[in-house]
């Protein structure tokens, strides 16, 4: 049976391939003929193996033809946060050294205008190159060796993924691509579907109801997601939750941020046994833990996948026993990667050929590993290491919550005091009263010391699309001409 989207094009012509998120569908064929186009265009205008394209193209079949043409001539794709200011895609386009930039769709028809609909020759496999968030400093590209296989070979092999998660190919499988396509993980999971033979359905906006809506119109069956979505499809109004058949789905997959223990016991009474978990990051990955054993551990995020293995080191590099919290480091095969650029940051991230992206997490008796925090957002107050995922789950679990951020402020006697930023559930008074509300509720639930000394209200917290929170915009007012020990 082939896999690959080329091959599996080329087999079914007829087949649908994308729904872009205005309804326009696209069979394989036409979605085969444009990214040969792409190629074509591509190489015309100077790329060759290892050069790099990048694109600010949103949700929709330009950016899929822009990554199927990239992905068969060996170069590297970048995919740029549209969000993002001026400035700071200026710097991501200079700093990974791309030959060619597509921002708009426009750009691309010009691309692809004249060129042969036929595969290229000489095809080689290319790779994307994420840029990480910039949590912490500018964002650096995520730059691994190109894989000496044709395209054909290596997107057979990207479907491993997939497998992972025990989800078949061909069938009548159909995803939902419900963030943004710059995302890393929303990328793999979308075009290891692509490979796999289902169908694509893209969002361009996400909506609790608007998700609800798809998965019911067009029978999703998979779908990539995070924590954030679901708490936000969990408060509509149980009426509203009951119009959508959702009966569809087999596996719905969610990583990105902990998820709070209450908020997936919910999810899974509602969707049933569908619901996948794993630990991954831009830079590799990762565990996993399916329905029924997260179940058995509730919190856990998994054990390694196949090819991967995890360690818990403490700050002398030494591997910490079960149930000691330490810094996450993951190995995932022989497979290796460097901050373009960035030789020092590439050297602080690996230890012993494993890596780490700052994750403070244990692993137990059993070899599950449960993440704490990022270890950048660990409070420390009165030198007890407190870690803000546990209270802001919490807070999540009172109904009048929709949001809630938690980190450390300046305290001249404990170092830290813990501060609360919540956005009010949709008709909710923000106030004093709603204040000692939440805190009156965090007491019966939590350690008195990891109760926050006060509650501040926002309208939205700064949030992107894919739910990853800025809690850096939150938190560095606070330490304006201070240093954080962290």
């Amino acid at each position: 049976m082939a896999l690959g989207f080329w091959k599996l094009a080329q087999e079914h012509p007829a087949h649908l391939a994308l729904v872009e998120p205005d309804g326009t569908e696209h069979t394989a064929g036409d979605l085969l003929a444009a990214c040969n186009q792409v190629a074509h265009g591509l190489r015309a205008a100077g790329v060759q193996r290892g050069d790099t394209v990048a694109t600010l193209l949103k949700n929709g079949a330009p950016f899929m033809e822009l990554y199927l043409g990239a992905m068969q001539i060996g170069a590297y794709l970048v995919p740029v946060n549209w969000h993002l200011a001026p400035p700071e895609v200026h710097y991501i386009v200079e700093d990974s050294e791309s030959k060619v930039f597509v921002d708009s769709d426009d750009a691309l028809l010009k691309l692809k205008d004249g060129q042969p609909t036929e595969l290229p020759d000489d095809r080689w496999a290319g790779a994307v190159m994420n840029y990480t968030s910039g949590t912490t400093g500018r964002p650096k590209g995520v730059r691994r060796p190109l894989a000496e296989l044709d395209p054909d070979t290596n997107a057979e092999l990207h479907t491993f993924l997939l497998n992972l998660f025990s989800i078949e190919p061909h069938d009548d499988n159909v995803h939902l691509v419900a963030a943004p396509l710059y995302h890393t993980a929303v990328l793999n999971f979308g075009s290891a579907s692509l490979n796999m033979g289902h169908t694509l359905v893209l969002m361009d906006r996400w909506t609790p109801e608007g998700t609800l809506e798809r998965i019911d119109r067009y029978k999703v069956t998979t779908t990539h997601m995070v924590p954030t979505m679901f708490h936000r499809m969990l408060a509509l109004p149980d009426d509203v939750k009951a119009e959508y058949d959702v009966s569809s789905l087999r596996q719905v997959i969610h990583s990105a941020a902990p998820c709070p223990i209450d908020v997936k016991r919910r999810m899974l009474e509602w969707w049933g046994p569908t619901i996948y978990e794993y630990y991954a990051a831009t830079e590799g990955g990762g565990t996993l833990v399916t329905p029924d054993e997260w179940l058995q551990k509730p919190g856990t995020v998994g054990k390694p996948w196949p090819i991967s293995q995890v360690k818990v080191l403490d700050d002398d590099g030494n591997e910490l026993p079960p149930g000691q919290i330490g810094t996450v480091y993951m190995k995932m095969g022989d497979i290796q990667f460097e901050y373009h650029g960035d030789e020092e940051k590439t050297k602080k991230t690996w230890r012993d050929g494993f890596f780490t992206v700052g994750d403070a997490g244990e692993l137990d008796e059993d070899g599950w590993l449960f993440l704490r925090d990022r270890k950048s957002d660990m409070i420390i107050s009165g030198g007890v290491n407190i870690y803000p995922a546990e209270i802001e789950g919490e807070l999540l679990t009172h109904p009048k919550v929709g949001d809630a951020a938690v980190f450390g402020i300046p305290d001249d006697d404990w170092g830290e005091q813990i501060k609360a930023v919540v956005e009010p559930a949709s008709g909710v008074e923000a106030g004093p009263e709603l204040e000692q509300e939440l805190i009156g509720h965090l007491q019966d639930r939590i350690a008195k010391y990891k109760i926050p000394k006060s509650v501040d209200f926002v309208a939205e917290l700064p949030r992107d699309p894919n739910g990853k929170l800025y809690k850096r915009k939150l938190r560095d007012p606070y330490w304006e001409g201070r240093e954080r020990q962290i």
